[in-house]
C-alpha cells in the first residue's frame, strides 16, 4: 500500500518540478530583458546613442516603426536617432515605465511601456512596444514601435 502511494505522488512531483524549472527560466529571461532596458536608459542618459544601440539586433532586418512609418536596418535606426537627437540637450534624460513583459516563447519576448524624456527644451514622451529575440543567449530588440 505504501508503494502505491509513492507512485501516486510521482506524477504530481514531476509536474511540480517541471513547472518550477519553467518558472525560474521565465523569471531569469524577464530579468534579462529588464537589464537590457536599464542599459538603454543608462546609455541614453550618458548621452551615448552608440551604446544605446547595442541593445538592438545589429541586422538589416531590424524594424523600427516611428511617427514617419517603418524603417529597416540597424544603421538606419542609429542614423535616425543621431539626426533626431544631435546632442544631450535634445536627448534629455530618459525614463521608462514598463507596463508589461510577456515571454512569448524561449526565444521571443514582448514589452509594453511608456517613455519620457525630461528636457530643458520641453519634455516629450509616449508609448512603445518591443519585440525581443534571444540570440546566442542574449536578448536583443528586433522590432521597436515607438509613438
Amino acid at each position: 500500500m505504501k508503494i502505491y502511494r509513492l507512485f501516486k505522488c510521482i506524477p504530481f512531483t514531476a509536474i511540480f518540478i517541471v513547472f518550477s524549472i519553467v518558472s525560474l527560466a521565465q523569471s531569469s529571461d524577464t530579468t534579462a530583458i529588464r537589464t537590457v532596458m536599464n542599459a538603454q536608459v543608462k546609455a541614453w542618459n550618458n548621452g551615448d546613442i552608440d551604446a544605446f544601440m547595442q541593445t538592438y539586433w545589429k541586422s538589416d532586418s531590424l524594424l523600427f516603426v516611428g511617427s514617419k512609418g517603418p524603417n529597416y536596418g540597424w544603421q538606419t535606426t542609429l542614423d535616425n536617432y543621431k539626426k533626431r537627437y544631435p546632442d544631450t540637450i535634445a536627448m534629455g534624460k530618459l525614463n521608462f515605465t514598463i507596463l508589461e513583459i510577456k515571454l512569448l516563447s524561449a526565444e521571443y519576448g514582448f514589452v509594453l511601456g511608456k517613455w519620457h524624456l525630461a528636457r530643458t527644451i520641453g519634455d516629450i514622451g509616449g508609448h512603445f512596444t518591443l519585440l525581443f529575440r534571444k540570440i546566442n543567449g542574449q536578448w536583443f530588440i528586433v522590432a521597436d514601435h515607438t509613438s
